[in-house]
């Protein structure tokens, strides 16, 4: 089927899929911020604190996944949603452990590994149909120069 296609409608196709992908992922993007900033208000705080909200605050442990105990236990409310926690000083001295987002470093490395995975796997392929596009042009190569030394 692709030998039929000519190159401009391979381009024109190719374009097309390229421009619906980042329309996904604008979309994707805008939806996710609104849904991430409603989720942040119903965050369950632990101790009811929200002096985070109201002061300066410094993280002392950045957003990190629960501990199993935590989550079998649910010894901690905060990790009961989303399974990640995060612990905040806030300036009055206050020490508050609040529900977070998933942790964007993990994100980021599942994505790499799918990527390095979908290269390795389109770089198979490709080498893999080069070299049967070599196989099928020797053997089609050897079928005409038979022929002809049975003409001649």
């Amino acid at each position: 089927m692709l030998e039929v296609c000519q190159k401009k409608h391979m381009f024109l196709g190719l374009g097309l899929l390229v421009s619906i992908t980042l329309v996904v992922l604008i979309l994707e993007s805008r939806l996710t911020t609104s849904v991430r900033q409603n989720k942040t208000q119903q965050f369950i705080i632990e101790n009811n604190s929200t002096c985070w909200m109201r002061e300066e605050y410094t993280v002392i442990q950045e957003c990190h996944p629960c501990t199993d105990f935590d989550l079998v236990s649910r010894s901690l409310g905060v990790c009961i949603h989303t399974n990640y926690k995060e612990v905040l000083r806030c300036k009055s001295g206050e020490t508050v452990t609040k529900s977070c987002d998933r942790v964007a470093l993990v994100d980021q490395r599942k994505f790499v590994k799918f990527e390095v995975w979908c290269f390795t796997v389109g770089l198979f392929s490709y080498v893999l149909s080069y070299a049967r596009y070599r196989v099928l042009s020797r053997r089609t190569h050897q079928k005409l120069e038979r022929r002809l030394n049975r003409v001649t």
